[in-house]
């Protein structure tokens, strides 16, 4: 684990000098709409205006949208991956979701679970590309930003965990474990009241 700490040091240290460009700002999500499909930009808008019953709900439709590849062999390749991660299987997981990258290289959804999977293999490099390219894909993937912020606070960097944070609360409000990553978070980044 030493070794893999220190290589996601430089990892970390990259993405925080900009040399890896993982945290699009809002107003380049924002001008990228025009880029996206209706539904979608339909969805996220309303994400962000949702009372809290209502997120949730919106959510899991926003997920279903990017978990459509577009063909049936991808989508099971998907369906496998994400069976494989509930099992705790990581190694078929990645196996899934690699096969998944391969075939279909522009689906942010397979690059997003694969960086999950890695993460949870403790493969914390290779969860980091994927996070880059996954929100290269789909800037708004409101998940995908979270995952980055756990790689931050994780290897120790309170500052920008909570600034991954606030990116994904940007987009999805009412994100349970946003929301409770950036309570953790609020009193070591923002100081405490006087």
């Amino acid at each position: 684990m030493g070794k893999t700490r220190t290589d996601l040091k430089a990892i970390v240290a990259a993405i925080s000098l900009g040399v890896i460009p993982c945290l699009p700002s809002i107003s380049m999500a924002q001008e990228d709409a025009h880029r996206i499909p209706q539904t979608e930009a339909d969805l996220l808008e309303r994400l962000r205006a949702a009372d809290p019953a209502d997120a949730a709900r919106i959510a899991r439709e926003l997920q279903a949208e990017w978990s459509k590849s577009g063909s049936a062999a991808m989508d099971l390749l998907l369906r496998r991956g994400r069976e494989a991660m509930a099992r705790q299987d990581w190694q078929a997981a990645i196996e899934h979701f690699t096969a998944l990258t391969d075939h279909a290289p522009e689906f942010a959804e397979g690059w997003s679970e694969r960086a999950r999977a890695f993460f949870d293999a403790e493969l914390f490099g290779p969860a980091v590309a994927d996070l880059e390219r996954a929100l290269a894909l789909n800037p708004n993937d409101f998940n995908a930003i979270f995952g980055l912020g756990q790689v931050f606070e994780f290897f120790g960097d309170p500052e920008r965990a909570y600034a991954a944070y606030e990116r994904a609360e940007a987009i999805h409000p009412h994100h349970e474990e946003v929301t409770k990553a950036l309570d953790r978070l609020s009193t070591e980044v923002e100081g405490q009241a006087l």
